[in-house]
């Protein structure tokens, strides 16, 4: 296994499944069962999952709400997809902790590095909701971040396509995928798949960051094997 420790980060759009709303109870068991999975292996997962089946607060700012009241509905959604994910691995007999950017006992402990590293380390799958616990920033930055708390390997963004294209591959045909990219060209292309306050706090703290079709057969067992089934962002 190539990548012992990694941060999944997930996006809430992904739980709709076949949904137009909500959680997709079939995609949630899925992802479920493919993190179960790596974890037999004895990787080390935590996860951060974001809130926008649920709210966005960009979403809302647009709509002339509160931008900071907004982002706060959008950690707040992050953590009901995250207890969602929890109790989906706790049926396949996972142990979990859910740890939250903002304080909301007693669903969740506080965030720490130590203490997730802890928890990682002695067998835990760890969701880490509630964003970085401070509006104006992405859950994308918050997986960021949390990577490098954790002493990750590795940054593994599962979406619905198979990595980095020069456009949207679901909007655009002839849009072409990248294999391998560095961070400053991920930041000079302005490539929306992380905003760039992630891309920088990953070049900064040189956190490999892989993209990926979680919603492809066994594609994170092979990410974490090395097998570059996506696109790879490093130095």
């Amino acid at each position: 296994m190539k990548y012992k420790r990694v941060l999944l980060k997930l996006s809430g759009e992904a739980l709709l499944g076949e949904k137009s709303h909500g959680i997709d109870p079939s995609r949630l068991n899925s992802y479920a069962e493919e993190i179960a999975e790596v974890v037999e292996q004895k990787a080390q997962v935590a996860i951060v999952i974001g809130g926008g089946n649920i709210f966005r607060g960009l979403q809302g700012a647009g709509e002339g709400m509160d931008r900071v009241k907004g982002d706060y509905m959008g950690m707040l959604a992050t953590v009901i997809n995250s207890l969602a994910l929890q109790s989906a691995m706790e049926k396949k007999g996972l142990k979990t902790k859910l740890l939250s950017g903002i304080a909301i006992h007693p669903l969740a402990e506080l965030m720490s590095g130590p203490k997730a590293k802890e928890y990682l380390e002695s067998g835990y799958v760890v969701i880490i909701s509630g964003g970085t616990g401070n509006p104006f920033f992405t859950t994308d930055t918050a997986s960021a971040l949390r990577a490098v708390e954790i002493g990750a390997d590795a940054l593994l963004k599962g979406t619905r396509v198979d990595g980095i294209y020069t456009d949207d591959p679901e909007k655009n045909p002839d849009a072409e995928k990248y294999d391998e990219l560095t961070y400053e060209e991920a930041i000079q292309k302005n490539l929306r798949v992380m905003d760039q306050t992630a891309f920088t706090l990953c070049r900064e703290n040189k956190m490999p960051i892989l993209v990926f079709d979680m919603n492809a057969g066994d594609n994170l067992k092979k990410v974490l094997a090395g097998q570059n089934t996506g696109t790879l962002v490093h130095d």
